[in-house]
């Protein structure tokens, strides 16, 4: 039956580029010039009584012309191609080779260390598993399909970020994650990443002054690694194909890589937390991360800052509390929070939103208002809500906790972003 996708003129490579991942040879369209959210009626008439802004031709005269024309063998063929790649690149100098990298899109853009096999071999030898074991798969949607990768093909994305062998079982932890750092989400998703246990110290990596910035080796390469394995083993991150993130987002670029403060901290550690022993390694990724706010001090209204703060995130991303161990000690004695726990319980008790304005976030409307109309609890009492009443914005379960810094300002940090899995990184040594 002949049919007609009708996409954003935005997206006619990501539309062209989706259909032939899916073994598609040619795919019926039509476009119309800019998004439809927040589009009076009369806007998005003149979408359909204008023209085509890829074809040129009047919208609806080009659907009625595709949905007529009878269905020929173009339609029908189906298209195969090639999805495995060459071990190893022809020999060239190193200039040349930098730039193919870059016109490949295989970098962030930032200088990398070419991945010669020697190098290769040398990153390998931080993990005792063989370079042809498969990791884990990738893709930079849950539309796209997924791509599998090898011990090999990580290793070569570790020397391409600077990384050492001694870090290589935190970055395959992470590869064997299946949450990407380069999610292709028009809302220009970044994702976080916390280390925890014995490895920290064992590869001297910053929980203290600074270590959410760029100031420690490992922290900087392991974060940087993520994403580029992630880009080249997901299938790509191609703006306009492959990523869509209409802003971007500068956390991309190591993935607030850091390792969490547990000897300065009055709580037990996120890995704890989550099933490991304290002498267990372990490695969190944190998705997704838009944003990222910071009071600074426990001081009298500290609450009111806090609930202020957490009020500016959107209520389906989940909520990171990110603590200088200064200001955990001080919530811990001075304000009663004994365990991170309680300090959940309170936040997802205080911290309320109108249900008119729960509701109006894209999120909401995407993910949960599906479920409201299935008689899903809570959101089906929730959808009847009048739009003053006020309800809580996150559940306790999309709230997490971690302490890091140097102590040298009590900060407090609301940034969004849930914890989904914590992965041993003992495993992968």
């Amino acid at each position: 039956m002949p049919s007609v996708g009708v996409h954003m003129s935005v997206f006619a490579r990501l539309a062209e580029s989706d259909a032939r991942v899916r073994g598609v040879s040619r795919m019926r369209r039509a476009f119309v010039p800019g998004t439809l959210a927040d589009r009076s009626a009369t806007e998005l008439r003149a979408f359909i009584e204008g023209d085509d802004p890829v074809s040129g031709r009047p919208f609806m005269e080009g659907v009625l012309a595709e949905l007529t024309r009878p269905l020929d063998e173009e339609d029908l063929r189906g298209l195969t191609f090639e999805r495995s790649t060459p071990r190893l690149l022809p020999p060239d100098t190193e200039e040349n080779l930098r730039r193919l990298f870059e016109e490949n899109r295989w970098t962030d853009f930032l200088p990398v260390v070419l991945p010669t096999e020697e190098r290769v071999e040398a990153m390998l030898a931080g993990t005792s598993h063989a370079p042809d074991e498969v990791v884990g798969r990738l893709r930079p949607t849950w539309m796209r399909e997924l791509w599998e990768f090898t011990v090999e093909k990580v290793a070569v994305n570790a020397v391409m970020a600077g990384a050492r062998p001694e870090y290589f079982p935190v970055i395959l932890a992470l590869a064997a994650s299946g949450i990407t750092a380069r999610q292709s989400s028009t809302s220009s998703i970044a994702t976080g990443v916390v280390v925890n246990g014995p490895i920290r110290q064992e590869i001297g990596m910053n929980c203290a002054t600074g270590a959410m910035g760029p100031y420690n080796h490992a922290n900087a390469t392991i974060g940087r690694a993520y994403g580029l394995l992630s880009q080249n083993l997901q299938g790509g991150s191609v703006p306009g194909e492959t990523f869509v993130g209409s802003l971007g987002n500068n956390f991309t670029y190591n993935n607030v890589t850091f390792a969490e403060n547990e000897e300065a901290s009055p709580w037990e550690p996120l890995h704890v937390r989550h099933g490991f022993a304290a002498d267990q390694s372990a490695v969190t990724p944190i998705w997704p991360i838009w944003n990222y706010v910071v009071t600074w001090g426990v001081r009298p209204t500290w609450r009111e800052k806090l609930l202020d703060m957490v009020a500016a995130h959107d209520p389906h991303g989940g909520l990171v509390l990110i603590l200088d161990p200064s200001a955990a000690r001080l919530l811990a004695e001075r304000e009663g929070f004994a365990t991170t726990e309680s300090l959940v319980d309170w936040i997802a008790e205080n911290a309320t939103k109108r249900a008119g304005q729960w509701w109006d976030h894209f999120t909401s409307e995407l993910f949960v208002r599906p479920l409201a109309d299935q008689g899903v609890e809570p959101w089906a009492t929730r959808a009847q809500a009048h739009p003053d009443e006020r309800f809580t914005t996150f559940q306790r379960e999309d709230i997490e906790v971690v302490v890091v810094g140097g102590e040298t300002n009590a900060a407090i940090a609301a940034a969004s972003g849930r914890r989904s899995v914590t992965l041993s990184v003992d495993d992968w040594r």
